[in-house]
């Protein structure tokens, strides 16, 4: 038997769902697909896929042979682009992961762009605002914001953008606008327990300014912020990024401009414990060039 192939085999049949649309796209026979599978269950002597009326399901094991085996079969390539150099074209699945906000805003819409260029190319989009664990998920690259906290991952940072204290022409109107970070005392801010919390640095030169803030809505989420700041219920501190086209229409408004905060740092994470991919190198290289422009 085979192995590579097998694998090759059985990863089509879970994506297609069927032993004769595995055998389509692989340009074989359904007799031939059949057998591959049955030698591959009886080579690791576990049941792989249950079949029913209703088609194939994976096992529990079925399931997680499939997440390792289209990782083999994805190195494998990775490994033949390498012997073969640059001319060869991506192909192949890219897991991409990214914060919900940040990717809605300024990635997702200009993917198309991206495949065009890889034809041979597809992109699995994880988006969660939470760190997700990369090699459980499955995910090539990460796209993540701030500090980070786990050593074992390879990162580069690939961006940086200022931090603003921002708020709504709207909410000005009735609250004042703050003159000195101290004034924040007398304003409600939105607190985003993801970012810096209820203290919020801010520096003039040598001079720093923390602020304690309080407020009566706090959010986990960078949609949740932007909803309650463009519903005018109060300040906050955002990146750039987040509130780009409400800062460059003037539906919202950056403050107290001469101080700054700390910079919002935007860094493209890989799995430890291997090579990162072609494809990954080339998201991300083009992730550079979409944030140049903003």
């Amino acid at each position: 038997m085979d192995r590579l192939a097998a694998m090759e085999t059985f990863v089509h049949v879970v994506e297609s769902g069927s032993f004769s649309a595995a055998a389509r796209r692989l340009n074989l026979g359904q007799p031939a697909v059949s057998k591959s599978i049955a030698q591959l269950e009886a080579h690791l002597q576990v049941r792989l896929l249950l079949r029913s009326t209703r088609g194939l399901t994976p096992t529990e094991a079925g399931l997680a042979y499939f997440e390792r085996a289209r990782r083999t079969l994805e190195e494998a390539c990775e490994a033949e682009n390498a012997a073969r150099g640059s001319a060869a074209a991506l192909h192949g699945t890219l897991r991409v992961g990214a914060a919900v906000t940040f990717a809605r805003m300024h990635i997702v819409p200009h993917l198309g762009a991206f495949l065009d260029r890889h034809p041979g190319l597809q992109i699995d989009v994880v988006l969660d605002d939470q760190h997700i664990n990369l090699v459980e998920a499955g995910v090539d690259v990460a796209l993540r914001m701030g500090s980070l906290a786990d050593s074992t991952l390879t990162a580069r940072k690939i961006a940086e953008c200022p931090r603003l204290l921002l708020a709504t022409p709207e909410y000005l109107a009735t609250h004042g606008e703050p003159r000195h970070p101290a004034d924040l005392s007398e304003h409600q801010a939105l607190i985003y327990n993801r970012g810096p919390g209820h203290l919020w640095r801010f520096f003039q030169g040598d001079q720093e300014q923390q602020v304690s803030v309080s407020g009566r809505i706090r959010v986990n989420a960078a949609e949740g912020l932007r909803a309650a700041v463009l519903a005018h219920q109060g300040l906050t501190t955002a990146s750039q990024w987040m509130f780009a086209p409400e800062l460059a229409s003037g539906a919202v408004k950056a403050l107290l401009t001469d101080w700054q905060l700390p910079q919002q740092q935007l860094w493209a994470v890989f799995p430890g414990g291997r090579l990162v991919s072609a494809k990954a190198r080339a998201f991300v290289e083009y992730v550079e060039q979409l944030l140049e422009h903003l």
